[in-house]
């Protein structure tokens, strides 16, 4: 398998509103890498977006783009709290690419359709569509302010010409339909062309209005609004494979919806205890079977993976199946064994038949027909060990990191620090470190794995454990689920790697 990196583009948001996107100037430049997942060569394409012309430019053609509205070219060094990446989700077909971020807005990309002319070009996203999906809100009752940051995002499969995601925030699950719209009524006859009522006493002939041709026109409608049903802040959604029912999980418990009813939904786990001083453990992700609709597994904060059958039982909250690993030696337990120990995210196969999930420290996969150890365990980044004390004084100890398998099952990726994210083939047992940078991605330049050096002599290529920038990390990616095109949430950046075209 060779993961290859086509293009990258850079998130750069104006509060409140989409802004522009920055990138390198300069025509696209080949680079070339050999990592531990395979051999070939990578091309890089840069692309910018003027927002004010709403058009995108291609840096092949012979355009001076920094003389195009150059006030919105801002150092990418800026960012605010709101334009943090916060969910990235493909939808079925790998067309679509949506993200939400901390601001409560998702923005979706569309991927260019190939040409006889720009056969090359195949692969390109573009921005397709942006909206507002939540609001702050604050909750009178419990004097608590609710966050407009998206936690999830997940894509119906497409029925029709439009489509259907859901995002959620904390407390709010929205499902939206995104359309096109490329004509529009004329010739009203209570409404004049402006849209405003007419005289009903100037009205003397009746017309038949008519379908003009407009400029495409992408509209973000919200279709349902679940509310009120989730005490606890909501970490995971998933739809299930009967495309009618989906799910919510928030810290002590999980609720089965149905697409077409908001005011009610069914409670298929509680784990809060009667006296909340009892508490041992939060459920931290869950996660529906992609073939078996009565089937669902959630994790905990105490590294256990229950796997429920809804038709065993209407409340799940013990499973049917628990994975966990062998109780740690207590020579080996630490103050923080607990915390590193706690799931943060939790992902089915493609085939339904593993089970993959993310500590702080490594990723596991799970056979589902064997309980008691996973089959196979990837260290992620194992040198932080020994940097566990100051990891849990900045709170990065808490950090949770999602995992994602790509479309045969063969390779994981999970994120870490520094903007390095990590790859795992299952079939070769080799990895590579790979580092979504904007510095170290220039045009021109070579792309190389990059390795963390632990103790004594550090070679050129490689870089301290002590250098690491933990405030550079990648929680959250995405993998298109047939093709290897990648997407890496860096901060406030969106980097889109795929496979070179030849």
């Amino acid at each position: 398998m060779v993961l290859q990196p086509s293009e990258r583009h850079y998130r750069d948001w104006s509060h409140g509103r989409l802004g522009p996107w920055c990138s390198p100037t300069g025509s696209p430049a080949p680079l070339s890498c050999d990592t531990g997942c395979g051999e070939g060569s990578w091309i890089l394409v840069c692309r910018l977006l003027v927002p004010t012309q709403v058009s995108l430019l291609s840096m092949e053609e012979d355009i001076d783009t920094r003389k195009i509205n150059n006030s919105f070219l801002r150092d990418h060094s800026y960012a605010t709290e709101a334009d943090i990446i916060s969910a990235v989700e493909f939808n079925h077909t790998g067309e679509l690419l949506a993200t939400g971020d901390k601001g409560g807005r998702v923005v979706i990309f569309q991927r260019e359709q190939e040409s006889k002319n720009q056969v090359h070009r195949r692969g390109e996203y573009n921005v397709y569509s942006t909206f507002q999906s939540h609001e702050p809100e604050f909750d009178y009752l419990k004097s608590l302010e609710i966050e407009e940051k998206i936690n999830k995002i997940r894509w119906l499969p497409q029925q029709n010409a439009a489509y259907f995601l859901l995002s959620t925030n904390d407390k709010t699950v929205k499902l939206w339909k995104v359309s096109e719209r490329d004509k529009r009524p004329e010739g009203y006859n209570l409404k004049d062309e402006e849209g405003r009522l007419r005289d009903p006493a100037t009205i003397t002939t009746l017309r038949v209005p008519v379908l003009r041709p407009m400029d495409l026109m992408v509209e973000a409608t919200p279709r349902r609004v679940f509310a009120n049903a989730h005490t606890y802040h909501i970490n995971s959604i998933s739809v299930n494979s009967d495309y009618e029912t989906y799910m919510s999980a928030d810290d002590l418990r999980i609720n089965l919806w149905n697409f077409e009813i908001t005011n009610q939904s069914f409670n298929i786990v509680d784990i809060k205890p009667a006296n909340m001083e009892e508490l041992t453990e939060v459920i931290t992700a869950a996660e529906f079977h992609p073939h078996h609709c009565n089937t669902f597994v959630y994790s905990s904060s105490k590294g256990t993976i229950r796997l429920c059958d809804m038709r065993a039982s209407a409340l799940c909250d013990s499973g049917t199946s628990v994975f966990k690993n062998k109780p740690e030696d207590p020579s080996n337990r630490s103050f923080f064994s607990e915390i590193i120990s706690s799931i943060s995210d939790v992902k089915f196969s493609h085939s339904g038949r593993y089970i993959m999930t993310r500590d702080y420290l490594t990723v596991k996969v799970w056979d589902l027909n064997m309980e008691n150890r996973p089959i196979e365990t990837y260290q992620v980044h194992d040198y932080l060990r020994s940097k566990l004390c100051s990891l849990y004084e900045n709170d990065c100890i808490f950090d949770k990191f999602e995992c994602v398998w790509n479309g045969s099952d063969s390779v994981i990726m999970t994120g870490s620090y520094n903007n390095f994210f990590r790859m795992f083939d299952r079939n070769t047992k080799r990895d590579v470190t790979l580092e979504a940078s904007r510095e170290n991605s220039k045009p021109r330049a070579i792309l190389k794995p990059r390795k963390v050096c632990v103790g004594g002599k550090r070679r050129k290529d490689e870089i301290s454990v002590d250098s690491l920038d933990f405030s550079k990390k990648i929680l959250h990616t995405a993998w298109h689920p047939s093709e290897n095109i990648i997407a890496v949430a860096a901060t406030n950046n969106l980097y889109i790697f795929q496979d070179k075209v030849n």
